[in-house]
Parts: structure tokens; C-alpha cells; sequence
């Protein structure tokens, strides 16, 4: 269940960055309302982050968090907000999610 919560945790993480690029393209009382979203967001995120370290290594819980939310915020700039979609983007992002499922392996007995 903790891993569970930590890849939930991790997709409010991106959810929290959506957040912010939408508070940067908005004005007035729009951007206020993407402010709230990135608070009840970030929120969430940690609260999940916290309850799964409870039960996993807080190495490897922060890790796995960070990791899933900076995947899915780069893969969300180049599929929403039209980021480039580099060779080298793409081959670092292949890689941290490499070291995202080693680091689920060697913690497998949790």
C-alpha cells in the first residue's frame, strides 16, 4: 500500500507543477485560483510522501517521489506546454526512470 501512496503522491507532485504553469499564463483571479490548486496539490503530495515513509526507507520514498514528479513535470512540459523534446532530454529522462525502477527493486522487501 505505501507505494501505492508514494506513486500517488508523486502524480500530485506533477499536478502541483501543472498548477504553476497555469498560474504563469493567467491573470487576475484566475492565477490566484492555480495558486490554490499548486497549495491543495502540494499538500496532498507531501501528506501521501509522509504516510509512505512510515513503512519504506525515506531514501528511497523521497527518491521515488522526486523522481515520478520530475518525469511527469518534464513529460508534461513537452506535451502540454510545447517544451523541445531534445535527444538529451528525452535519453536523462529514460534514465531517471531507470534508476526509478532500481530503486523499487533493491527495495523490493518492503
Amino acid at each position: 500500500m505505501s507505494w501505492i501512496f508514494l506513486i500517488l503522491g508523486g502524480l500530485f507532485e506533477v499536478a502541483f507543477t501543472y498548477c504553476i504553469g497555469r498560474a504563469n499564463d493567467a491573470v487576475g483571479t484566475e492565477k490566484y485560483l492555480w495558486y490554490l490548486g499548486f497549495l491543495i496539490a502540494v499538500s496532498i503530495s507531501m501528506g501521501l510522501l509522509i504516510k509512505a515513509s512510515k513503512t519504506l526507507p525515506l531514501g528511497t520514498a523521497y527518491a521515488v517521489w522526486s523522481g515520478i514528479g520530475a518525469v511527469g513535470s518534464v513529460t508534461m512540459g513537452i506535451l502540454i506546454f510545447k517544451e523541445p523534446a531534445t535527444f538529451m532530454r528525452l535519453f536523462f529522462i529514460a534514465t531517471l526512470i531507470a534508476s526509478i525502477v532500481g530503486l523499487k527493486v533493491v527495495s523490493a522487501s518492503h
